[in-house]
């Protein structure tokens, strides 16, 4: 880590758009370390949600075909949703688990929680790697999205991949973190110690 890198100091923030919990847009007057100030450096809030690579008792991962209006397109996703507010990131996972796949997990590991936009933040993502997961009862997300559950085993998901059958960065990122070993382990290291 490099410990003499300085952050910006933002000296004013305005709201420019307030669409409540759902979005909101700033603009913020920031000073950079070399003394240049920049007016009008947007800022978007966003809900924050969780990702969740679950796996059933077979090692099969649970994933949702869906369609995303972002991508415009019907792709793979894992579990996922937005976080209440004031609700605690491993409830929510354990909440939209149930709500989109009707599965439970006794097995959660932190993999960490991280921006989804570098320069204008959007939301924060809290990933989790669920193991052993069952059926309890039937799906019922009340989302507006269709969805269909599909269980795949790993080879299936890296197919998909091939494929082009992801359509959000998101899912590529968890995808990486779990199937690679090392990196999960590390992320979840790293969650661990907060």
């Amino acid at each position: 880590m490099n410990d003499d890198l300085i952050p910006w100091t933002v000296l004013d923030s305005r709201t420019l758009l307030d669409a409540g919990h759902f979005l909101r847009v700033h603009a913020q007057t920031v000073v950079l370390p070399d003394g240049r100030r920049v007016e009008n450096y947007y800022q978007i809030e966003q809900h924050d949600f969780v990702l969740m690579f679950a796996e059933d008792e077979q090692g099969r991962a649970l994933m949702l075909r869906q369609y995303k209006h972002g991508p415009r397109r019907v792709s793979q996703t894992f579990p996922a949703g937005m976080i209440s507010p004031g609700e605690d990131p491993l409830v929510a996972a354990k909440r939209e688990l149930l709500e989109e796949t009707g599965y439970e997990a006794p097995d959660w590991t932190a993999l960490g929680s991280y921006v989804v936009q570098g320069n204008q933040r959007g939301c924060t993502c809290h990933m989790f790697h669920a193991r052993n997961a069952r059926k309890v009862r039937e799906p019922d997300s009340g989302d507006l999205e269709e969805m269909r559950l599909e269980r795949l085993t790993r080879a299936e998901l890296i197919e998909a991949a091939a494929a082009g059958d992801y359509a959000l960065l998101p899912m590529i990122a968890m995808l990486g973190a779990v199937l690679l070993p090392d990196l999960r382990e590390a992320m979840a290291k790293a969650a661990s110690r907060g």
